[in-house]
């Protein structure tokens, strides 16, 4: 019965915020083309993203050359959620310009976002040919390489990003949970405490150092762990199964103390259909723990 919940949605949610050409206005020879280019820049300002995706392909119609209207095109389309017709605009981008880093940057965003990873990796790697040692592009190819499960790749190169400058709560997390990966926890626990420098609610940060701690029978600091997770993001019911199980791991003869954990964590998790067996499996060990309980009673 003692057994942590599994990892599930874990993992840091991961927004990649598209690069965007200049909201200047645009230095083109044709005027109708720039008129309707920086009058997209405004709808596209002000949320209205059919407009702006017009307007912009009348800019192109004026001029098929505007690489800073595909561009933007392709930004406009990626947050309408249209990935495809986003992915079009930004290999325009780069068949026009191969030294665009933004065109390749946003290129490796929509493929990640798309689920090729392979693809967005040789991207972002493109990326980085034309402009090396970039902090946000070694961020954001760490975290692809994460994704791919090839944590050396990902830790060499979330590294590489923090020796040039860069790094916050996403990328330490992602070093820390790739050093676990590899079963390496005092790298690991030293990554995620560095990310819980930046954020200390970091939700996911807490329950990684949990899930280590627990993993090395250091139950108290476990439960600490992820009593932590529980106060950042109270709804989260496996920090408080994990909880119950690390609590009752470090003392099982604490019944009373552990029926009631137990029974916390069936409050909040009874209503998620995803919580469905655990919460069952917790009903059931609860009555063990009272049969044990009254055993000991006639004792």
């Amino acid at each position: 019965m003692l057994r942590l919940s599994s990892p599930i949605a874990t993992l840091i949610a991961v927004v990649f915020v598209l690069s965007v050409s200049s909201l200047s206005l645009a230095q083109v020879a044709d005027n109708a083309a720039k008129e309707a280019y920086n009058e997209g820049i405004a709808q596209m300002q002000a949320g209205q993203l059919e407009s702006a995706i017009s307007l912009f392909k009348a800019a192109l119609v004026q001029d098929p050359n505007y690489i800073d209207a595909y561009l933007n095109l392709g930004v406009v389309y990626f947050q309408a959620k249209r990935y495809d017709e986003a992915l079009e605009q930004f290999r325009k981008v780069v068949e026009k310009n191969p030294q665009s880093v933004d065109g390749f940057a946003n290129l490796g965003r929509v493929q990640n976002k798309l689920k090729r990873p392979a693809e967005a990796e040789e991207a972002f790697r493109s990326a980085l040919a034309i402009k090396a040692e970039d902090p946000s592009l070694l961020a954001e190819l760490g975290k692809v390489q994460y994704g791919r499960n090839a944590y050396e790749a990902a830790i060499e190169t979330i590294e590489k990003c923090h020796q040039a400058g860069g790094g916050d709560e996403t990328t330490y997390y992602y070093l820390g949970k790739a050093y676990q990966k590899q079963e390496k926890s005092a790298q690991a626990i030293a990554a995620l405490e560095k990310s819980l420098s930046f954020d200390a609610k970091n939700y996911t940060a807490h329950f990684a150092l949990g899930q280590i701690y627990h993993g090395q029978q250091k139950y108290t600091k476990a439960a600490a762990s992820f009593k932590a997770a529980m106060e950042a993001e109270p709804g989260k019911y496996q920090a408080s199964q994990n909880y119950a199980v690390a609590i009752e791991s470090a003392d099982p003869d604490a019944i009373d103390a552990n029926i009631t954990n137990w029974n916390a964590f069936i409050r909040m998790a009874r209503n998620n259909p995803k919580a469905k067996d655990q919460v069952a499996e917790a009903e059931q060990h609860i009555k063990e723990l009272q049969t044990r309980k009254e055993a000991l009673k006639k004792q």
